[in-house]
């Protein structure tokens, strides 16, 4: 019997070796978050979970604990998505600024934050279009010439924006940043639909990244809905 239990024990301490420590350390210079709850969520079985909350006090906050494999997860406050950040082993450096949010420190994290860095980079250029019209307008430039400068710009922005989408998806299809980004990009949708974009991204697709439960369920019922 005592050997049993010390076979049972050596087995309880394997399981816990096997799991992963992750630790976002965070910090923040926006006065409305000082004294807010965060909450550390992750996508499960068709919804999005909590795993994790912390208060900001002092501009600090932090997140930490035990996981068994790699997650993309978001750090709410409310029902606001402030951030996409990757759980991995090491330690994750969170910065939420006004204008810019940051998470370095890690492989996957650093990859993230150069696409979002770029990605916030074409928004602001797109969002800037109307103030260039207004510039335009204000020099005199004809009306015609100032529609299709305007049209060319927002072209040229949109295809832009979407290629780094799909080159980035494609990039990470075996491991959790495809299928999350996948996911950011999808939920803007009223409804799953094969869109050419999206149809792009699962084309060629690895097992990896069209067996992701999210992943899987988009595209069967967007195939579902067009064989209505």
């Amino acid at each position: 019997m005592a050997k049993g239990k010390w076979l049972l024990l050596a087995c309880v301490l394997t399981l816990i070796a096997c799991k992963s420590q992750y630790m976002v350390k965070g910090s923040s210079n926006v006065d409305e978050l000082e004294g807010k709850m965060l909450t550390l969520k992750v996508y499960v079985d068709g919804e999005m979970r909590s795993i994790d909350s912390t208060r900001v006090v002092h501009g600090r906050f932090s997140f930490g604990g035990s996981m068994d494999s790699t997650m993309l997860a978001n750090v709410f406050m409310g029902n606001i998505s402030l951030r996409p950040i990757v759980l991995e082993e090491g330690e994750v450096n969170l910065s939420i600024g006004e204008t810019q949010q940051t998470a370095t420190g890690t492989p996957l994290n650093d990859t993230l934050s150069g696409f979002i860095q770029r990605k916030t980079q074409l928004d602001a250029q797109m969002a800037e279009l109307p103030h260039l019209e207004s510039q335009m307008i204000m020099d005199g430039i004809d009306e015609d010439e100032i529609l299709y400068e305007l049209r060319k710009q927002s072209k040229q922005l949109t295809t832009e924006n979407d290629r780094l989408i799909v080159h980035f998806i494609r990039n990470n299809y075996n491991n959790v940043l495809g299928p999350g980004i996948f996911m950011i990009l999808t939920s803007s949708l009223p409804y799953p639909i094969l869109t050419p974009q999206i149809e792009e991204i699962i084309t060629n697709a690895t097992p990896y990244f069209l067996g992701h439960p999210y992943v899987k369920k988009y595209i069967e019922e967007a195939e579902k809905r067009n064989e209505e």
